[in-house]
């Protein structure tokens, strides 16, 4: 038995509320279970009761004994001044408030269904991928889906969490946020840290000066990516060293300590082309930002990302080793990754610092784009959760880390689903 348990069996009124008695055996009239915060200080707050004849108002705690509440020192605490009631799973001592009167106490063990103890007991204990996963197919759809929503915005705010706080780094400049975090998300997962910081190494207003040509930008980020070779051969590469040796001088730069990595990436993933894609975008696409704003519809991104590469990178994948001729358009499925990754995200969070928040808005696009699909995905359509599209495959990834893992099944609503049903 944890106390999370408690907290939901007291949010969810999941007992008998007729003929409720204190310890002392003073009627208890359950007006508001109070807001449940999960902040410091007590379990719920705004709590009304009327105890006896006198109605209160005010806070409530829970332990599992009674006498938790000086294990957890807040007979020292002033925030539990105004605490109303004392709900235990077991009352075993009694307790002061700081003026002597004894705080009211609601002992529970004996008012909860034993089937709800039992489900809660087999969630929690349960070691496969799911705690739920031998009960998900009985889950309502409404509920499901509902849910899926709710958990697709929590990941957005996660999400849009260190958008703002890069763009209190950044004073408010959103052209830079968008800068830096596209670079990231060019970068995928094997160099994104890298290209982070390349991006972060350049000043945006001076990239901006240089992107009326795509080979100044090309050779400002292969430059400070640390990939421009030592004793380059052929002409457009010797340019490209010359143009950042000036660059690099002219700004006084400093390239940071990174290596890329080539070693497991398809050739249309090496460092050198991402790059060169992220040079080309800017190189066509000025004040970025603004046309991300004004997306919204998923061909509105399509158009707006619909990029290629320089015509030296058509014909190669690294410097001086020439290839066969490709276009190397980003592709619609680099642009999903950056409209889930990058785009709508930092759309969230402009909509937030706006205080023009849609929720409409925010799921149009993620509903038109083909879910992601990884081990989590798979193992989730396997158990007979099947992802319609990229907002559900989200959700999921969220409902797993965030949920599953951590085992907050009492915080989940299919958690909590299952722990109403007698099985």
């Amino acid at each position: 038995m944890k106390e999370d348990f408690l907290h939901y069996v007291w949010r969810f009124k999941c007992f008998n509320v007729n003929q409720l008695f204190t310890i002392t055996g003073e009627s208890i009239q359950l007006l508001q279970t109070g807001d449940y915060l999960q902040t410091e200080g007590p379990d719920f707050f705004n709590a009304q009761l009327i105890i006896g004849s006198q109605k209160w108002a005010g806070t409530v705690e829970i332990h599992l004994k009674s006498s938790d509440w000086y294990v957890h020192h807040h007979e020292t605490d002033s925030n539990y001044d105004n605490v109303i009631l004392h709900v235990v799973w077991e009352y075993d001592l009694p307790v002061y408030r700081t003026n002597n009167s004894e705080i009211p106490v609601l002992e529970l063990q004996h008012r909860v269904d034993p089937a709800l103890i039992q489900n809660y007991h087999h969630l929690l204990l349960r070691k496969e991928w799911l705690p739920c996963e031998q009960h998900l197919s009985s889950i309502p759809q409404f509920v499901l889906y509902n849910w899926l929503e709710r958990l697709y915005f929590e990941r957005l705010a996660q999400k849009a969490i260190p958008v703002l706080q890069l763009l209190k780094a950044y004073k408010n400049d959103w052209e830079s946020v968008l800068f830096v975090l596209l670079a990231k998300n060019f970068g995928l997962n094997t160099n994104g840290d890298a290209f982070f910081q390349v991006a972060q190494s350049i000043r945006f207003s001076q990239f901006c000066k240089e992107a009326v040509e795509v080979h100044q930008i090309e050779a400002l980020l292969m430059g400070q990516a640390g990939i421009l070779p030592e004793s380059p051969l052929d002409t457009y590469t010797q340019d490209l060293c010359a143009r950042y040796d000036f660059l690099k001088l002219k700004y006084s730069m400093q390239a940071p300590n990174i290596r890329m990595q080539y070693f497991k990436l398809r050739p249309d993933n090496f460092p050198t082309i991402r790059l060169a894609q992220l040079a080309m975008v800017y190189h066509k696409r000025q004040q970025l930002f603004q046309a991300v704003w004004n997306c919204k519809v998923l061909t509105d991104f399509e158009k707006l990302f619909h990029v290629g590469v320089s015509s030296y990178w058509e014909t190669h994948y690294t410097f001086d080793k020439p290839s066969r001729k490709k276009s190397k358009q980003l592709s619609k499925s680099f642009i999903y990754l950056l409209i889930i990754n990058t785009l709508v995200p930092l759309k969230f969070a402009y909509a937030q610092h706006l205080g023009k928040f849609d929720a409409d808005a925010q799921l149009v696009v993620l509903q038109k784009i083909p879910p992601e699909s990884n081990t989590v995905i798979d193992k989730f359509a396997h158990l007979g959760i099947q992802a319609q599209h990229a907002q559900h495959s989200q959700a999921l990834l969220e409902l797993k880390k965030s949920y599953c893992d951590l085992k907050k099944c009492l915080n989940c609503a299919i958690g909590t689903t299952l722990l109403k049903t007698n099985r």
